[in-house]
């Protein structure tokens, strides 16, 4: 694989999508890249994890109704009842769906990003979503952005969105894909090329001629997973293809076209060849470890999951069942299936697929993110587990000792005949062919809209449900100690825990219970104990701090537990957001040395920080414990300054409201 890397002459001229989306929704600022601008949401998503939260803040703004186009909430995570809890926050978020104006997918209709593509997403449009897998929508040619729930609810109430102007990446696709190779090959060797880190402020746009060889539920696995790369979005063109799939979905009115100009001007252009890719797999821990699955070859298997956000269409499951066809489940395999939504069930039994994945053994779940969140189907102690979902993070899965590969549709039906790692084209049986129905069989009855007419709506809260907690102004002085110290790639699940511990996320004082447990899970009781003592908390990580789910708790969490500021080597662009929406100061180090010399326990002093903060000034952080002193700096608009000092995005949406 050739990946070449050029820059564009500086007389171009033309535009590309990101930059004509953009431009068009644009409120405050101009599109300038590297630069702060406002834009306008058209629909927003929420699923129930991070959604409770989010509508609890939305509540909080003092909105009678939401502002945009489209607001959606989906019931896609929690949907494993073990307690009251997760019962009552979608009893929750029904009744403030009702009372608000906002359609509610109920558990058991599908994962947002499945749901939205194939209902609501249109060409041209922009959506923010409380998950970071929100640019799955991209495939579709619309501009998807995930971000905190508190930038949502805000988005909900008309308010605009605060971003970087993104730097566009073009990456050009060239030929097409031989048989046994899919999209999930492409977007494992885009994360080969770009790794997880040092993409913040960037965003992937598509094209070439090996665009057209793609369906959109192809096109959108590559934009789901090119989250993991850590930027701001992904599109494709809206084409024909995207004409035919939305026509499918008796959508065909929601269609326009959408392309670059043919002299759009990029940041840098990168020429994959799609002919030249391989089956591949990211080793655990991380997206980026890529390898070919002939150097993987030949390793046991324990369990296989095909499902989630990133591969769990018509085309991904049928093309499953296709292989699985008059084949058994090997014995060492538990063999899980996680369709995207109700409409796949319902097409894939209409084309006969269910019945070869039942007869081959498969174990069905809901349409829900499970596996995926590792709230359900932990795999066992040091076990192997193949899945198609999108993150392979220590201790994602729910079991830590377990060692989880990502692989695409095809590779992972291959482990579940032999019960190892098994380069699909050595199966000696011959690549299906999947074409996407001309037209879905289509039942939204699980899709709920809000009422008509307006009408009194009691909102209903268990005793799970809290309220948002409040945060005081910024400090004078940030007067504490160094909590504990990480390493790099520290992703959102390493701070706060998905699996079965989510169904606290509307109960912050009892999730805050869990941060940094699969780190160090004596974090809390150390934490609380300085912050009951009148002293801040501080964090020290390195690069990429972060990674991973746009969960807001990750940052309200510490906000809880008396943090003021982070100082790491570098951040990502969603948790970025989350700590200055709740607080919390995001310091960077000026050199590995300051990092180094760092270590828990370390009594810190940062004198005159709201002074500092206000004149926008580098910090001056001294070490009461080794007698040194270091700068700090960062990199925030005066709006983002201004929210850190009212003490986060609540408190200062509520002040600019009143002026």
């Amino acid at each position: 694989m050739n990946a070449v890397s050029h820059k564009l002459g500086e007389n171009i001229m033309g535009k590309g999508i990101i930059q004509k989306v953009l431009e068009k929704h644009i409120i405050e600022s101009k599109y300038k890249p590297g630069e702060e601008i406002g834009i306008h949401i058209d629909q927003t998503l929420t699923q129930d994890a991070t959604g409770t939260m989010a509508y609890l803040q939305f509540e909080a703004l003092g909105i009678l109704h939401i502002k945009t186009e489209l607001s959606v909430s989906y019931i896609d995570h929690n949907t494993i009842q073990i307690g009251y809890e997760n019962a009552d926050d979608h009893r929750y978020l029904q009744s403030i769906a009702d009372k608000f104006g906002i359609y509610l997918s109920r558990a058991g209709n599908g994962i947002c990003h499945q749901v939205h593509l194939e209902r609501f997403g249109k060409p041209g449009k922009t959506l923010l979503g409380s998950d970071s897998h929100t640019p799955t929508a991209g495939g579709l040619g619309m501009i998807g952005i995930g971000a905190g729930g508190l930038d949502v609810a805000v988005a909900m109430g008309g308010g605009p969105f605060y971003l970087t102007c993104p730097k566009t990446v073009k990456i050009n696709l060239k030929g097409k894909l031989k048989p046994w190779v899919s999209a999930k090959d492409i977007v494992l060797k885009i994360l080969d090329i770009f790794s997880t880190k040092g993409n913040v402020g960037i965003a992937f746009e598509y094209g070439g001629e090996g665009v057209k060889t793609l369906s959109v539920p192809e096109r959108a696995t590559i934009t789901n997973m090119g989250t993991e790369c850590g930027v701001t979005t992904s599109v494709f063109p809206s084409d024909s293809i995207t004409r035919s799939f939305l026509k499918a979905q008796e959508r065909e009115q929601d269609w326009k076209p959408l392309q670059a100009d043919t002299n759009a001007e990029y940041e840098k252009v990168i020429d994959i060849d799609l002919d030249e890719i391989i089956p591949l797999a990211a080793a655990p821990h991380s997206p980026d470890n890529i390898k070919t699955i002939e150097e993987l070859e030949g390793i046991h298997v324990n369990q296989v999951c095909i499902g989630s956000c990133t591969n769990s269409s018509y085309k991904d499951l049928m093309t499953v069942a296709h292989i699985l066809k008059g084949k058994k489940v090997h014995p060492q395999v538990s063999f899980v299936v996680s369709p995207g939504s109700k409409q796949v069930i319902e097409n894939i039994i209409q084309a006969g697929g269910l019945t070869n994945l039942f007869s081959a053994g498969a174990r069905f779940t809901e349409p829900v993110c499970g596996f995926c969140i590792g709230n359900s189907q932990s795999p066992l102690n040091e076990a192997i587990s193949l899945r198609t979902s999108n993150r392979n993070f220590l201790g994602r899965s729910g079991t830590k000792s377990a060692k989880v590969y990502l692989v695409s549709p095809e590779i992972a039906a291959a482990a579940v005949i032999t019960g190892k790692i098994t380069d699909p084209r050595n199966l000696g049986i011959k690549y299906p062919q999947v074409e996407i129905p001309e037209k879905f069989y289509i039942d939204d009855s699980l899709i709920i809209p809000p009422p008509k007419t307006p009408k009194k709506i009691e909102i209903y809260r268990g005793p799970n449900i809290g309220t948002p907690p409040s945060n005081p102004p910024f400090p004078e002085n940030i007067s504490g100690f160094v909590t504990i110290k990480v390493g790099n790639k520290v992703t959102t699940d390493h701070i706060v825990p998905a699996g079965s511990k989510m169904k606290y996320r509307s109960n912050v004082p009892k999730y805050a219970e869990f941060v940094f447990e699969i780190i160090d899970d004596t974090f809390f009781t150390r934490a609380s104990k300085i912050r009951d003592n009148g002293k801040h908390n501080i964090i020290v990580a390195g690069l990429s701090y972060g990674q991973g789910s746009s969960r807001e708790h990750a940052a309200l969490g510490p906000m809880y537990l008396g943090v003021k500021a982070i100082l790491a080597k570098s951040f990502e662009r969603i948790h970025t957001a989350n700590l200055i929406n709740f607080g919390i100061i995001p310091l960077t180090f000026q050199s590995d040395e300051n990092y180094d010399a760092l270590e828990t326990g370390d009594q810190i002093e940062i004198h005159q920080a709201r002074e500092h903060l206000k004149k926008n000034e580098s910090f001056p952080v001294k070490n009461i414990t080794k007698g040194t002193k270091f700068q700090a700096v960062y990199h925030l608009s005066e709006r983002q300054r201004n929210i850190l000092l009212a003490g986060g995005l609540l408190p200062y949406t509520k002040q600019t409201s009143k002026k």
